[in-house]
């Protein structure tokens, strides 16, 4: 992977140093309202009965909960959209998806909820402690759950170095589908193109993906300049009898090569020319004097209808500039754009994940940098990831994937 890709995996030092730094914060709060709120409790004897006062507990506890939660949704926040965590900045790592892109929301919540699993344990005993009052005991109570849930964690982080694959994944990368790579030895694959390039590190045979130039909306189809040169061709009309009569102006075309024996015209020697003057070729339309009419094709080409079906069964007919997502919206320009919104409950879609741009035979279909990416199967079955920004030509009969949803484009 080193060697051909530039990409390089996190050690498991790099990978518990990140983690270490991450959890620092979060671990000193709780620390600290909990101790706050624990010396806070009094007890008092009335009736013959001990009465503990929690309320200090309650109140400072809850706010280190609470804070503790803003850091850990903000740091998910972060890593899900970039692959970055204060610790992963100060360690020179990235996480991402198997195919190089950030790794997603519920990727790193299923990765963090492995990782911490050990700790959760503890808050089920702590409400314990709380609700029946055992709080002399406490520090017997919570202290090794604490210690075992910080053992997990540990092993949980630097569990790539039993990876027989290059130590590439730990235990929470392969059930979240995840990566992390060194970006101070290797390259980011999230800033440099994922899965493009150099080529797919992705653990799946895929094809490069190949770039188009981007169409513009609402432009004309570039047509052929004008022949620079024309070659004018005049003969005396009396001087050569039997020669046809040439056009005026012949401009110039570019076509595709094939070997001329297989298209010119038999070589005929002009008659009577004369000396000095040169006489054009004959060409095989020279004696026809109209183009014939195709029986059956009077009438005008008819224009296909595009329209895409979701996996949900809903058909839409495209008009010529559409935005697809959970609730998309459209850039500057594009405020007459089709908006075609998708039901999305697990927020795999992107507010704006396309844009597609109907081209007659096909459509151009355009990653607008969504979260979990996009891709293209040909109706051959070839499954191709689309370049966030890159707009790439789709004909029907193809599937589009964007987030864990599926449309497919067919004709009307």
């Amino acid at each position: 992977m080193a060697v051909n890709l530039q990409l390089v995996p996190a050690a498991a030092g790099k990978r518990l140093g990140a983690a270490v730094i991450d959890w620092l914060p979060g671990v000193a709060v709780l620390v600290v309202t909990f101790a706050i709120g624990f010396a806070g409790i009094t007890r008092t004897r009335s009736g013959g009965f001990i009465v503990y006062d929690t309320s200090s507990l309650v109140l400072f506890g809850g706010i280190g909960l609470g804070l503790t939660l803003a850091y850990l949704f903000v740091v998910l926040g972060l890593e899900a959209r970039t692959g970055k965590t204060p610790g992963n900045l100060a360690m020179g790592i990235r996480s991402a998806d198997q195919d190089g892109y950030a790794p997603g929301a519920g990727a790193v919540f299923l990765r963090g909820l492995i990782t911490g699993a050990g700790i959760l344990l503890a808050l089920p005993a702590a409400v314990l402690v709380a609700v029946f009052k055992w709080f002399d005991a406490a520090l017997f109570i919570l202290g090794p759950l604490l210690v075992v849930g910080a053992a997990w964690a540990v092993l949980v982080v630097v569990s790539n170095r039993w990876d027989k694959n290059g130590g590439l994944r730990g235990w929470n990368d392969t059930a979240a589908k995840t990566l992390v790579f060194d970006v101070k030895a290797g390259r980011d694959p999230i800033t440099t193109g994922g899965i493009q390039g150099p080529y797919s590190f992705a653990p799946l045979d895929l094809p490069p993906v190949q770039q188009v130039l981007s169409p513009v909306a609402q432009a004309n189809t570039p047509q052929a300049p004008a022949a620079q040169s024309v070659a004018r061709f005049q003969a005396p009309q009396a001087s050569a009898p039997h020669a046809p009569a040439p056009s005026a102006t012949m401009p110039s075309q570019t076509m595709p090569y094939t070997s001329p024996a297989s298209f010119a015209p038999p070589a005929t020697p002009a008659q009577d020319a004369p000396a000095g003057h040169r006489v054009p070729p004959q060409h095989v339309d020279d004696d026809v004097e109209r183009t014939q009419v195709r029986p059956g094709t009077g009438g005008p080409a008819q224009v296909a209808v595009l329209r895409i079906r979701l996996d949900d069964g809903r058909d839409f007919q495209l008009d010529r500039s559409v935005l697809v997502g959970r609730n998309p919206v459209g850039q500057a320009g594009e405020q007459h754009a089709q908006l075609l919104a998708v039901d999305d409950p697990g927020r795999s879609i992107s507010k704006t994940h396309l844009h597609l741009l109907t081209d007659g035979a096909g459509i151009w279909v355009t990653d607008r940098q969504s979260t979990n990416g996009s891709a293209v199967t040909t109706p051959d079955g070839l499954r191709t990831p689309l370049v966030p920004g890159v707009p790439t030509f789709v004909t029907p009969g193809s599937s589009v994937h964007f987030g864990d949803r599926t449309f497919y484009l067919g004709q009307a």
